[in-house]
């Protein structure tokens, strides 16, 4: 569903690669941009498609699908407000390497490439920016892999709750975190690389050991450092 949300008054603004553009820039994509309202379980693009822009998140999660040889899907990363999606194919002139979902109610920006690439030649910033960005996927594609060749599944489980803590992490009044997002078992199995009886195995370990606590299908970190410890990481 169509609708349209003006840059400026985007609900991220000032996280996306365009925010830092005075106002007559803004205003100029507004004009040539498509803002869409996905439901869950709605496809932004699909894995060996044809590239035609960028894709630019307002606001929901979109969660980036890869198949395999295999036939087997894993989630290779989560988006939330303020990601672009589709840049990578966009520049290197393939077809799209992965699939995009909406994991919940979603608004996506379109921006075609033609009026993208228009504003990388114009505005360094935007250029630093997608850059910057690119960077970041691969550190954290090279951070994924060496994961999965250097813990265990109980380790990968403590890394994953962490770094949902820093993307969609709520900080409650006792202290405690809530993670703001609706993951299935069988998604967060997908993303550390373990069967989904595994991974509710060592989910219900964290419960019984008092590291997470669950309300409905919502998981609250309750202690922190001691999944830092399992987790192996310095932040």
């Amino acid at each position: 569903m169509k609708s349209q949300t003006k840059c400026e008054s985007c609900p991220s603004n000032g996280q996306g690669i365009f925010c830092e553009l005075e106002e007559l820039a803004l205003s100029d994509i507004d004009k040539h941009k498509v803002t869409n309202k996905y439901k869950k379980g709605q496809t932004l693009f699909v894995q060996g498609n044809h590239p035609f822009g960028i894709y630019c998140i307002s606001k929901g999660n979109v969660k980036v699908t890869k198949v395999g040889p295999d036939g087997k899907e894993s989630i290779v990363r989560i988006c939330q407000g303020g990601d672009i999606l589709g840049h990578r194919s966009l520049f290197t002139e393939e077809h799209y390497t992965a699939t995009a979902t909406a994991m919940e109610e979603s608004e996506v920006c379109f921006i075609d490439k033609k009026y993208i690439l228009k504003m990388i030649e114009e505005k360094p910033t935007v250029s630093l920016n997608i850059i910057n960005k690119l960077s970041k996927d691969m550190g954290s594609a090279e951070t994924k892999l060496s994961s999965f060749h250097q813990k265990n599944v109980r380790e990968r489980l403590a890394e994953l709750l962490l770094v949902l803590k820093k993307t969609h992490g709520t900080e409650l009044a006792d202290g405690k975190v809530k993670l703001d997002i609706k993951l299935t078992r069988e998604e967060m199995a997908t993303m550390i690389g373990t069967a989904n009886e595994t991974l509710i195995r060592f989910i219900s370990e964290f419960k019984d050991e008092g590291l997470i606590e669950q309300d409905g299908k919502t998981l609250i970190i309750v202690k922190e450092e001691e999944l830092l410890e399992w987790a192996n990481l310095s932040y």
